[in-house]
């Protein structure tokens, strides 16, 4: 039973995202929509904790973590366009450019090893709370100034570090904290 719980956590997020993108698909969001984000962020947060406390950080889980992390950030970013078209394309070059780079690093892996990364690394989890304090200010307060600048700049940080771990991993390997921990692996 223990060991389904970060599997669970991830069936979760992948739940919630679509009920996101349902809730701001009239252009607008409620309550829920930052309660239902906070759920999804807190379930991305104790899945792989809880993985690698009982011993079941597998290669298949840390996988579907990661499609559920696409999942949930592609609804915020169709939420965002529906609810803020003015704020995203205020921002249209430097989020055109995370899209670019997230494609280029899609290519380079799918290209090498047949399948995405699943790295896991120490500045995804940086990315990931610029995201979340983006998420937040976006649609919590309408803002978008520094925090989703912010939010792009470690986005493209961390893509960079993941496509030269990719570049110099021999095999797929899950759960590497950063390129120094990838050069250890030579």
């Amino acid at each position: 039973m223990l060991q389904s719980i970060p599997f669970s956590l991830v069936i979760i997020r992948l739940f919630l995202s679509p009920l996101l993108l349902w809730d701001a698909i009239d252009g607008t969001t409620s309550t829920w929509f930052i309660v239902g984000f906070v759920l999804a962020f807190l379930s991305d947060i104790f899945d792989g904790a809880i993985a690698r406390r009982i011993g079941v950080s597998t290669a298949s889980l840390r996988q579907a973590d990661s499609l559920a992390d696409v999942c949930l950030y592609l609804c915020i970013a169709i939420s965002a366009w529906l609810v803020h078209p003015d704020l995203v394309t205020a921002f249209s070059i430097p989020l055109s450019l995370i899209i670019l780079m997230q494609l280029i690093w899609l290519v380079v892996n799918l290209a090498k090893y047949g399948k995405p990364a699943s790295y896991h690394t120490y500045s995804a989890k940086a990315w990931g709370v610029t995201l979340f304090i983006a998420t937040i200010a976006l649609f919590g307060f309408n803002y978008a100034g520094v925090t989703l600048f912010i939010a792009i700049t470690v986005g493209c940080i961390h893509t960079v570090e993941e496509i030269a771990m990719t570049l110099i991993l021999p095999t797929w390997t899950h759960d590497v904290l950063s390129i120094v921990h990838a050069r250890k692996l030579l």
